[in-house]
């Protein structure tokens, strides 16, 4: 069963060890945990349902509270406390594209606005109801997870865009492909939601991000069906598929994708390496970016998140070994651990290590095996869980990401902690910043910031104390001209900055594709556009 106010299983659970613990105590002072709402409960305070009564449309009030929130940090501050605020008055669940264009008909005739929902898992308000005079209802995709077709001449596959990440795998497995497509939330999401917040896997350097993979497909739209065939390459004016990548269901619902798959690779293997500082890391992953070394991960942690990952695994007595031979051999307070992953044939696979030890080695790389990339490996899917057991104890976490040219990668990561931290201190509350280079490329990086502070008694003055920090770090991404999401989305908490990066002129083009198809605003009100 899933979690409705926390992250994925409810039986998968990730418990901290007592040292990790007495770090965060340290470093943050205690937690205060209180106690959760009971979900029957909060069932109990649902309000009745505004759309009139309908076969295709389930009303149950449990139902409706489940997707009625996503992962933002304020999902997490709703769910946790009990005070939901909107709700959707009813959940679709259609199982064809014919369906969908049904439920076009039943929200022109009840006046509902409908929200298109595949895992839940937007962490930027992607799937939130907003308060109106007008009833929403969530169409969930999670009867349409099927392989429908797959070319394997040429390399793509057709899905249903309800399909989560480990039904995708497990369709293509028989048939010896891939998908490749691996983001922190894999386990969970949809190939829907990808397409539509233009997501990027773990492993995009070697299998693409979402727009690489993304090769057509079929949309429903309030204005008729939008065919998206599978050219490999066309000049016949601008590419439609660019206008529904990213579109968060503000132009029509993704029914269908058609996506590049490719075989399994022969060997996949991640490595550790350890720098000394930032620094000299940051310049020896981009020039493996630069030289075009065939790796398919470079995940790079600074000082702050390579020291919290060590104290967070709990192994005291194997962490400390290691610290202490690490310090021997120079390796000390600004160390930094960089993830290689490696993807392919085993050729391929060992040029690859061998070209980016050799760039490693130039800026005194310390390569340290498998065993330190296996147990990112390892975790890598399960490492959400830890948000669970962090709000149990009292603390409140959350990430945001941009990206940014190389040139100001050091810089734009620094002064977004920093603005993060401070946007607490004039109230003596403490917060645990850190970052990591996720995603690279020739020109740039992405940055990902992990923040941890302990919430407060009241569920409204954490959420204050969150809009703070996250207004700060924002505010910061848009001066320096960095995107406002990498790959988590726009969705509700990013809206108010994409005019900054868009430009008027820009959003005046968006804003005339969303009048174009849907010219009654049914679809996903406030998402994207504010």
């Amino acid at each position: 069963m899933r979690r409705w106010n926390g992250w994925g299983d409810e039986a998968t659970e990730y418990h901290l060890p007592p040292s990790a613990v007495r770090y965060l105590e340290r470093v943050l002072g205690p937690g205060r945990p209180s106690p959760d709402a009971d979900f029957d409960a909060v069932v109990r305070t649902v309000p009745a349902t505004a759309l009139p009564a309908d076969p295709r449309i389930a009303a149950d009030p449990a139902d409706r509270l489940r997707h009625a929130r996503g992962q933002s940090l304020p999902d997490w501050v709703a769910t946790r406390s009990g005070r939901i605020g909107a709700l959707p008055d009813g959940i679709a669940r259609p199982a064809s594209s014919d369906d969908v264009r049904g439920l076009f008909d039943y929200a022109r005739s009840s006046g509902a606005r409908l929200i298109p929902y595949g895992g839940g898992t937007s962490v930027v308000g992607g799937v939130n109801p907003r308060p109106s005079d007008r009833p929403a209802l969530t169409v969930s995709l999670s009867r349409m997870t099927r392989l429908l077709d797959l070319d394997a001449v040429s390399g793509l596959a057709r899905f249903e865009a309800g399909v989560a990440g480990p039904d995708i795998e497990s369709q293509l497995a028989p048939h010896g492909y891939t998908l490749g497509h691996f983001p922190q939330s894999w386990e969970l999401s949809t190939l829907g939601g990808w397409v539509m917040t233009r997501s990027s896997g773990q492993q995009s350097y070697y299998y693409g991000r979402m727009e690489d993979l993304f090769a057509g497909g079929s949309v429903e739209t309030p204005s008729g069906p939008l065919d998206l065939p599978p050219h490999p390459a066309s000049a016949a004016g601008p590419d439609l598929r660019q206008l529904i990548l990213g579109s968060e269901g503000r132009f029509g619902i993704l029914t269908s994708a058609i996506v590049r798959v490719r075989r399994r690779p022969e060997v996949e293997r991640f490595y550790g390496i350890f720098f000394r500082d930032l620094h000299s890391g940051i310049q020896a992953v981009r020039e493996m970016a630069q030289a075009s070394v065939p790796v398919s991960m470079l995940r790079l942690s600074d000082p702050e998140e390579t020291d919290a990952t060590l104290n967070l695994a709990g192994k005291d007595f194997a962490v400390s070994s290691a610290r202490f031979g690490l310090n021997v051999l120079g390796y000390g307070a600004g160390l930094c651990l960089l993830i290689v992953g490696l993807t392919g044939d085993r050729l391929s696979v060992d040029y690859a290590w061998e070209t980016a030890l050799t760039i490693a080695n130039r800026h005194k790389g310390l390569a340290v095996g498998r065993v330190v990339g296996s147990a990112w490996r390892k975790s890598r899917f399960r490492n959400p869980y830890l948000r669970n057991s962090l709000w149990d104890l009292g603390y409140a976490a959350d990430t945001l990401e941009t990206a940014v040219p190389w040139s100001n990668v050091a810089g734009v990561a620094q002064a977004i902690k920093t603005a993060i931290r401070g946007a607490l201190e004039t109230s003596g509350g403490r917060v645990l910043a850190f970052s990591h280079i996720s995603h690279v490329y020739a020109d740039g990086a992405s940055l990902y910031i992990t923040y941890l502070w302990p919430r407060a008694a009241d569920p409204d003055r954490t959420l204050d104390q969150w809009r703070a920090m996250k207004t700060a770090a924002s505010k910061v991404i848009t001066a320096v001209r960095g995107t406002i999401s990498h790959h988590h989305g726009v969705g509700l908490d990013h809206a108010p900055y994409l005019a900054a990066e868009k430009g008027p002129v820009g959003i005046s083009m968006l804003e005339a594709v969303a009048a174009a198809l849907d010219p009654n605003r049914i679809l996903n009100p406030g998402k994207l556009l504010d």
